[in-house]
C-alpha cells in the first residue's frame, strides 16, 4: 500500500499581509495557504507588488515555452543569488543568457556519457565510508548525500576526488547560507536600482565568500594546467575552453567562476536534495526498497552504462522522489509586458510563479497526490501528467543543462547504495522547508545496516 509523504504545514487562514511576507523571505513552503493544491491560479496584490502563481498546465507552458521571452527570469531571485552565483547562466536573461548558453550547451553534450565513470567512482568511495558507520545507529543523510553529490560533480568538473575536509566545510556552508539568506529584499522586490543597499545577511555574505574562496582557487588552477597544456579533458577544461561558435566570445576568469559556481554549488545541491528524499522515501516503504533492491542485483561489477536500461523500476522511483520533492521548488519569472491569465489583467512588471511543488501535487491533476507511489508511472493518470504536470528541471529553453545528468546519478546511485545497504526509518519524520531547494528542517536520520559484510564493502569501495 502507498505510504503518505511527508508535507509540510500550510499557513492557516486569517495571518496578515506583513506576516506573510515575512514567512515567505524565510521558507516559501510556510506561507502558503492549502488551497494552492487545488487553485489553477492565485494572485497577491500590494500596492508595490502583483504576483501570480500558476498551475495550470497550459498556463505553465505558456510561461515556461509558448511566451518565453515575456517571462524572462525574476531579477529578485537574481539578486538572492548573485553573492553566491554571480551572473552565471541561472541568474542571468536576455542577450547574456544566450550567449552564455551557446557557450556551454556544447561543452555540456556529452557530459552524462563522460560522467558516468566519476558517478561510478564516487558512488563507490561513498559506499565505503557509509560502510563504516552502518551500524544501525541513525545517520544524517543529508551530509552523506551532499558529500557524494559534490564529489560527483567535482570528479566530473575537475577529474580528481573531492577531499574531505573541502566537502565538509562546502555543506556547512551551502547550508549557513540557505538558512541565513532572505529569499528576497525590499529593495530587490522594488526594483530599485542595483546601488541601492540590499541590506543582505552578513552571515550569509561570509559563507557565500568562503565558497566562491573555494571556486576561485580551483579556477585558477585549472587555467594554469591548460596554459601548461596538462589540463585533463574535462568539463571544466570544456567550459574555459570552449568559443562561442557565432562571436568567437569566452568566459572571463570572473564568469568561468561564476559558471562553475552554478554546476558545482547548484548542481550538487539538487541532486543532494534529491537522494536524501530518495532514501527516507524507500526506508518508508520496505516494499518498494526490496524492488529496488531486486533490479539492483542486476548491475554488473563494476556497474556499466548499459546497466541503466534494467533499471526501469528505479527509473520510477526516482521520478516519483522528484514529483513529490522537486529540488528546486519555485521558478521565479517576471511578466515584460501587461497580459491576462484566465481573464485576469497581468501588469507589466508582476511575479509570475511556477511551482513544481505545488504542480506535482496538484489535487485536480494526479491521483492520491501526497502518496510516494512509484506504480503511479504506469497508470493511464501517471503518463498523462508526466507529459503536462512534471517539471523538476523546469521545460523549455531554461530547461535545466544537467537534467539528463541529473537522472543517471539518481538512478545509479540508488541502485548501488541500495545493492549494499537496508534503509530503516527513525522516530524522527523530517519536515520539508523550502529555501533555495527542498530540505528537511532539522536533518534526515536514518538507520543503516549492510546487505553484505562491511569490510568487503569497504574494499570493493576502495578496489
Amino acid at each position: 500500500m502507498a505510504k503518505l509523504a511527508p508535507k509540510p504545514a500550510s499557513r492557516p487562514d486569517g495571518i496578515g499581509v506583513i506576516k506573510r511576507i515575512s514567512l515567505f523571505r524565510h521558507d516559501m513552503f510556510s506561507s502558503q495557504p492549502a488551497r494552492l493544491y487545488h487553485a489553477w491560479m492565485a494572485q497577491v496584490r500590494l500596492p508595490f507588488y502583483r504576483s501570480f502563481l500558476v498551475n495550470e498546465p497550459a498556463l505553465v507552458r505558456r510561461v515556461l515555452i509558448d511566451e518565453v521571452d515575456n517571462y524572462p527570469k525574476s531579477k529578485v531571485l537574481a539578486d538572492t543569488l548573485r553573492p553566491l552565483l554571480g551572473d552565471s547562466i541561472f541568474t542571468t536573461n536576455a542577450e547574456q543568457w544566450r550567449a552564455q548558453r551557446d557557450i556551454i550547451n556544447p561543452a555540456f553534450k556529452g557530459c552524462p556519457r563522460q560522467a558516468f565513470l566519476c558517478m561510478r567512482e564516487a558512488g563507490e568511495a561513498a559506499i565505503g565510508r557509509l560502510a563504516r558507520r552502518a551500524d544501525g545507529q541513525p545517520v544524517e543523510m543529508e551530509f552523506v548525500t551532499s558529500y557524494l553529490a559534490a564529489d560527483i560533480i567535482f570528479r566530473t568538473l575537475f577529474s580528481v576526488p573531492l577531499p574531505a575536509e573541502v566537502a565538509e566545510k562546502v555543506f556547512h556552508s551551502f547550508r549557513e547560507y540557505q538558512r541565513t539568506q532572505p529569499l528576497w529584499s525590499i529593495p530587490a522586490l522594488l526594483k530599485l536600482p542595483k546601488w541601492v543597499p540590499r541590506f543582505r545577511s552578513r552571515s550569509a555574505g561570509r559563507h557565500a565568500t568562503v565558497i566562491r574562496a573555494l571556486l576561485v582557487e580551483m579556477v585558477d588552477a585549472r587555467q594554469k594546467e591548460i596554459d601548461a597544456g596538462t589540463a585533463p579533458d574535462d568539463l571544466a577544461t570544456s567550459l574555459m575552453t570552449a568559443v562561442n561558435p557565432s562571436t568567437g566570445y569566452r568566459f572571463s576568469k570572473s564568469e568561468m567562476v561564476d559558471q562553475v559556481a552554478i554546476f558545482f554549488l547548484a548542481g550538487h545541491e539538487t541532486s543532494a536534495s534529491a537522494l536524501s528524499w530518495a532514501f527516507y522515501l524507500l526506508a518508508m516503504d520496505e516494499g518498494v526498497q526490496d524492488e529496488v533492491v531486486g533490479e539492483a542485483k542486476l548491475l554488473s561489477d563494476p556497474p556499466q552504462p548499459s546497466d541503466l536500461s534494467k533499471m526501469r523500476f528505479t527509473k520510477d522511483v526516482f521520478h516519483e522522489v522528484l514529483r513529490l520533492y522537486p529540488p528546486v521548488p519555485m521558478f521565479l519569472r517576471d511578466a515584460v509586458e501587461a497580459t491576462e491569465f484566465r481573464g485576469c489583467p497581468v501588469p507589466a512588471g508582476s511575479m509570475v510563479i511556477i511551482s513544481p511543488w505545488h504542480l506535482q501535487r496538484h489535487e485536480r491533476l494526479w491521483d492520491r497526490p501526497d502518496e510516494f507511489d512509484p506504480y503511479r508511472w504506469q497508470t493511464d493518470n501517471g503518463k498523462a501528467r508526466k507529459r503536462d504536470a512534471f517539471i523538476p528541471f523546469s521545460a523549455g529553453p531554461r530547461v535545466c543543462p544537467g537534467a539528463g545528468f541529473g537522472r543517471i546519478e539518481g538512478v545509479l546511485m540508488l541502485a548501488m547504495f541500495l545493492k549494499a545497504f537496508r534503509f530503516e526509518t527513525t522516530r524522527d519524520v523530517p519536515v520539508p522547508v523550502a529555501h533555495l531547494t527542498v530540505r528537511s528542517a532539522d536533518g534526515i536520520y536514518l538507520r543503516i545496516t549492510p546487505r553484505a559484510d562491511p569490510d568487503t564493502i569497504a574494499g570493493r569501495s576502495r578496489g
